[in-house]
C-alpha cells in the first residue's frame, strides 16, 4: 500500500523515487546465464564436453543479455503507456477517484484494554 493518497499523484511523481538496483540488472543477468546454460546444455546434447566452445558460451552469453535488455525496455514500455492510460482516465473521471482523507490509528482501531 501506499503513502500517497492522492491518485494522479501515485502516478505522475516519478522522479522522486529511485528504482532498486536488481530492477535494472536482473532480466539482463538471468537471460546472460540462461544463454550460457543453453551453451552447455548443447554441448551435453551433442555429446561434447561441457565447456568445449567457449565462444559458443560467450555468444549464448551475449544473445541473451541483449534478449534481457530488449524484454526489460519493452516492459517498462508497457508500464508507461499503462500508467499514461490510468492517469489520462483519472484526469477525465476526477469524480470516481476523490482524494482519501488521512486517518490516524486511533480514529481506525478500537480502545482495547489487556485483561490479567
Amino acid at each position: 500500500m501506499s503513502n500517497v493518497i492522492d491518485p494522479i499523484k501515485l502516478l505522475t511523481d516519478k522522479g522522486e523515487r529511485q528504482p532498486a538496483f536488481m530492477n535494472s540488472i536482473f532480466n539482463p543477468v538471468v537471460c546472460s546465464v540462461l544463454g550460457f546454460g543453453c551453451a552447455i546444455f548443447l554441448n551435453f546434447g551433442l555429446r561434447k564436453p561441457p565447456f568445449s566452445g567457449i565462444q559458443n558460451h560467450v555468444a549464448f552469453a551475449a544473445v541473451g543479455g541483449g534478449l534481457g535488455l530488449y524484454f526489460d525496455n519493452k516492459r517498462n514500455e508497457h508500464l508507461a503507456k499503462r500508467d499514461a492510460v490510468l492517469r489520462h482516465y483519472i484526469e477525465l473521471h476526477p469524480d470516481d477517484f476523490p482524494v482519501k482523507e488521512r486517518k490516524k490509528y486511533a480514529d481506525v482501531l478500537e480502545a482495547w484494554v489487556p485483561i490479567r
